[in-house]
């Protein structure tokens, strides 16, 4: 990307990003390869059908580059950060995305990020990973779920009292195995994303029944899916809290290997109707009209 010279008298004061939507697979795929697991959901996005539903923004500038995916594909609205803080800046203030969304960030975006939302999370997280080389499975008799099972799904994740509104279609684009007793579904393992095209997946959504926890169920149900991910997958993915040390032994167990930390966590932006940025839109795009790009002082 080629940014343009400053005038004189502003070099001392500001920097000028660039800021542009990426549509290209090819053109984005490069800026997440070298961060790894950490953009294990983002490279997802890259292949159909969750391509369709994804934006992706890239700013650069004198600090570094950065690029911001905003998905509506997968479980729900997502946005994931990567790159240099000072680039991410410059980009977040034209494009947050939307009100609300569930945000994948470094520790180093969560001061950046806090200037634009409102995050419900603090809780630091580790991202693991796993490969046919590392995966040890563990044994058990599990059975794979599909769309038809929602309904014993879903109340399987309501049975803290909390919400569940998993779809059919969630189950069947994903791998979903769970374990059943006496007749009832009471642990299961599932995925945030299953993109075969990418040879990627994110696995996660492991919940054990209250009254069947503490006999290994998470362990083998977890197992099962990673095992029918590998299938078709060079990397499987998941993120669990640094402070929960039963889950971390128990993917520690099944091979995963820890990468890397990072903030995974409820947005709300603060600009609720979008006002500020999309004026910051206009400006931008005022100063980048001769270039077809959006230019940002920062």
């Amino acid at each position: 990307m080629v940014d343009t010279a400053l005038p004189n008298d502003r070099q001392a004061a500001s920097a000028e990003y660039s800021v542009e939507r990426l549509v290209s697979p090819a053109a984005i795929r490069p800026l997440l390869v070298p961060e790894g697991a950490y953009a294990a959901y983002a490279l997802a996005q890259l292949a159909p059908p969750f391509l369709a539903h994804s934006e992706w923004w890239s700013a650069s500038g004198p600090a570094g580059r950065a690029l911001v995916l905003h998905s509506r594909g997968g479980l729900g609205r997502a946005m994931v950060t990567l790159g240099d803080a000072t680039a991410l800046d410059a980009l977040l203030r034209l494009h947050p995305g939307p009100r609300f969304s569930f945000a994948s960030l470094r520790p180093e975006h969560r001061e950046v990020l806090q200037r634009y939302f409102i995050l419900i999370r603090n809780e630091p997280m580790v991202r693991m990973s796993v490969t046919k080389e590392t995966f040890r499975p563990v044994e058990g008799e599990t059975s794979r779920l599909l769309g038809r099972d929602i309904g014993r799904i879903n109340r399987l994740y309501a049975a803290e009292g909390g919400p569940a509104s998993y779809t059919s279609r969630h189950v069947d684009q994903g791998v979903y195995y769970g374990i059943i007793a006496n007749g009832k579904l009471v642990s299961i393992a599932g995925t945030h994303v299953n993109s075969p095209g990418e040879r990627i997946a994110v696995a996660g959504n492991v919940f054990t029944h209250p009254l069947h926890r503490g006999g290994g169920l998470a362990t083998i149900a977890t197992s099962a899916v990673t095992h029918a991910l590998l299938e078709h997958c060079d990397l499987v993915a998941l993120t669990v809290e640094v402070s929960n040390t039963s889950a971390l032994a128990v993917y520690d167990k099944l091979g995963y290997r820890q990468e890397c930390t990072l903030y995974e966590t409820p947005a709300v932006r603060k600009d609720a109707l979008g006002l500020a940025s999309g004026l910051r839109r206009l400006a931008a795009g005022w100063r980048g009209r001769h270039q077809g790009k959006e230019i940002v002082f920062r």
